[in-house]
């Protein structure tokens, strides 16, 4: 398998990328954003007894912008809505069964359209209402 990349992007900014779901055969590793974006999100894809030389992470100081989350489709359908800096609606996208988005900035809102299992992932640590304001 394999995902077609689409860019969200209201008033010049980019402000999600929407992984939608191929059934295209791939193979080896392919990330789907830039090096400069707070979160990154890649695809691996390996033939059994494929190695991955073992490795760590150096923990350094890193300045997050903004708060990203990421969310993986598993069952279901999801309109997502997104908002402009007036938080006035701007567009709408639907994600179907293991599509993928990750929301990089901006307001945005969500309508299940249908029985939904989904995965969240964000940066923590997130600290409730400090973290998120509501629109009307």
């Amino acid at each position: 398998m394999d995902y077609k990349v689409e860019n969200i992007i209201i008033e010049k900014k980019l402000v999600s990328k929407i992984f939608r779901f191929t059934k295209k055969k791939f193979s080896g590793v392919k990330f789907f954003t830039e090096n400069k974006l707070d979160m990154q999100v890649g695809f691996m894809s390996h033939n059994t007894d494929h190695i991955i030389t073992p490795h760590l992470h150096i923990n350094r100081k890193k300045i997050i912008k903004n708060m990203s989350e990421f969310l993986i489709i598993f069952k279901g359908r999801l309109k997502v809505y997104f908002y402009n800096k007036k938080n006035k609606l701007s567009k709408t996208k639907i994600l179907n069964q293991k599509d993928m988005i990750l929301l990089l900035s901006g307001a945005h809102g969500f309508k299940v359209l249908s029985k939904i299992q989904m995965l969240e992932i964000k940066q923590g640590p997130f600290n409730g209402d400090k973290d998120k304001k509501r629109l009307n």
